[in-house]
Parts: structure tokens; sequence; C-alpha cells
């Protein structure tokens, strides 16, 4: 047996948690980019072949680091107005986000069918029901909502350079693009918080007045 093989068979009590741990540490020091199989075993001081036999794939690792990702958002003491719990929500799932690098960026593609994920989807949906005209308004409601955090948290986490937006300033000229001009500061905001507030109550808003086709 060399060293290797040695180290790896004293850490036959390796889990997927501590996998997924570590697949955290890789990806808040380097991002999405260097997120591989060969620096979570470089992080755990393993072979990549122990890494495999509990991720498998690259997707159900991302399945699995979103599914922790969503299980740090905390589902209890919400508001009790249903659109008071549901913008809660959603602010504690962009929190969750920041707090790791590339985490929308992470979560991007993935829905994993598991206990954490699905309770923050059933609180979600839940206090839509309350306030929405149908099931099926609070149901695409409830993936407007997410989607639009999770496309704007990767803006966010992306840090367009100055630089790109003196760019966009030099190339939107006020003839040709008239409207776009004379908004444009705006649209260049970077003041997410505020965006982030604006656009989840502007969607819970429309969620009172529309309802969707077929219903």
């Amino acid at each position: 047996m060399n060293k290797k093989q040695a180290v790896d068979r004293a850490r036959v009590g390796i889990t997927l948690g501590h996998v997924v741990s570590a697949a955290f540490d890789v990806l808040d020091r380097g991002g999405v980019a260097k997120l591989s199989t060969r620096a979570i075993a470089a992080e755990l001081g393993v072979s990549m072949n122990t890494v495999m036999w509990h991720i498998r794939t690259k997707d159900r690792l991302l399945d699995a680091m979103s599914e922790a990702l969503l299980g740090e958002v905390d589902l209890e003491n919400l508001p009790e107005k249903w659109d008071e719990q549901a913008a809660e929500l959603l602010r504690r799932l962009r929190r969750a986000m920041l707090r790791h690098r590339d985490g929308a960026l992470l979560v991007t593609g993935t829905f994993p069918a598991e206990p954490r994920t699905l309770a923050f989807t059933d609180r979600l949906v839940t206090a839509l029901l309350r306030g929405c005209s149908s099931r099926r308004t609070a149901a695409w409601t409830a993936w407007n909502l997410f989607y639009f955090t999770l496309g704007l948290v990767q803006e966010e986490q992306a840090a367009t350079p100055s630089d790109a937006r003196d760019r966009l300033r030099e190339n939107v000229d006020e003839q040709r693009f008239p409207g776009l001009s004379s908004a444009l500061e705006d649209f260049m905001s970077v003041d997410f918080e505020e965006r982030f507030s604006f656009g989840i109550d502007q969607l819970l808003h429309a969620a009172v007045t529309m309802t969707p086709p077929g219903r």
C-alpha cells in the first residue's frame, strides 16, 4: 500500500457532506471555474476516485451544493402577511447566494428534489397561494420570483467593471438610442439592494392583479 492509498484508507469515514463542504471551500476561493473533482480531492487530501464515489457526476455535485445552499435559508420567524413573507423568503435566498462566491451561478440550472429545496419552495408557494388569484398564478409567480432573484444576484456577483459601463456610455448615442440614453444611468445602476426590492414588489403586485392564460 502506498502513502496515498493509506491516506484514502484512513479517510473511509468521509461522507457526501464532507465532499460538499470541501466543494464550497474551493468555490469560495476560486469560483465555479475552479470547482473540479481534482480541487475537491486536494482539499480533502484524498484521491479523485474517492470524491467521484460520492458525487458520481458533476451534475450531482452541483445539485448537492445547491441543496446545501438552500438549506442556509432560515424558514422560521417570517412576517405574517403573505406578500411580506414571500419577499422575505427571497431576501434570505439572495443573502444565502451572496455568502458564496458565484452562489447564484452555482444554483443556476439545478433544482434538486431534495428536502431543503422543497421546503423553501413549499413555503414560498404557500405564501403566494394566500394572495394570488389562482394556483397557476401562485406557481408561475414563484418561478418568476426565483429566476428574477437568481438573475439579479448573478449580475451583482459578476461585478461589471467600471470600464465596461464607460464603454456602454460611449456607445449609446442619444440620437440613435434616445430612450436608452435618457435612462442610461438608472439602467446601469449598481444599487442592487434597491433594484431587488423594487423587482420583488413589482412581481408581487402583478401577482394580485394578473391571471395567467388557461385559468
